[in-house]
């Protein structure tokens, strides 16, 4: 079996990391195997905001001032604890660009892929990472509080670090109970 089906295989989201976060020199390869990602037209319809350290902070008081005026305590605290997950997240951007034959939606997908890859990159670089989406991926003032222009949109957060607690073994569907073949 390649190597690239084994990273396949053996991908899992894990929840719990811990320092360190990838070097510069995995994470530029990382990046370099998300530019990889199917890119009709070649657009290039993605980009990556790095966030770790005092902008971990930042992202919390952003998520933070999403809240209601009136949320309790326990709300706030979530949102303030929840970019501190990892030491380092990742935001993957959409970026869509006018083309006359390739629509926003494969934009999208190219971008997600993008993210994928980029996921499976770390794992294989021996990191943990998790992919994140929720409604503060979707929320106008945390794609403003990121610098996103209209035409930009949140793929996902990739929280990603050191695995400090294995995750257990999820178990997953044989091909045989999601392919069928047509006619």
């Amino acid at each position: 079996m390649t190597d690239v089906l084994n990273a396949l295989l053996e991908r899992r989201s894990e929840p719990r990391l811990c320092a360190p976060a990838p070097d510069a020199a995995s994470l530029e390869k990382a990046f370099a195997a998300a530019a990889r990602a199917p890119d009709h037209a070649l657009l290039r319809p993605w980009r990556y905001l790095v966030i770790e350290g005092d902008g971990l902070g930042k992202l919390a008081e952003l998520f933070v001032s999403t809240a209601p005026a009136n949320a309790p305590p326990k709300k706030l605290d979530k949102l303030r604890d929840t970019p501190r997950r990892a030491p380092m997240v990742i935001v993957g951007i959409a970026c869509h660009k006018p083309h006359p034959k390739v629509p926003e939606v494969e934009q999208t997908m190219s971008a997600a892929a993008g993210m994928g890859y980029l996921l499976l990159a770390l794992q294989s670089a021996g990191y943990g990472a998790m992919w994140r989406t929720g409604a503060l991926a979707y929320d106008e003032r945390v794609r403003r509080g990121l610098g996103l222009a209209d035409h930009e949109f949140i793929t996902g957060f990739l929280y990603v670090g050191t695995v400090s607690q294995p995750k257990p073994e999820v178990s997953r569907p044989a091909p045989a109970d999601f392919v069928r073949r047509w006619p």
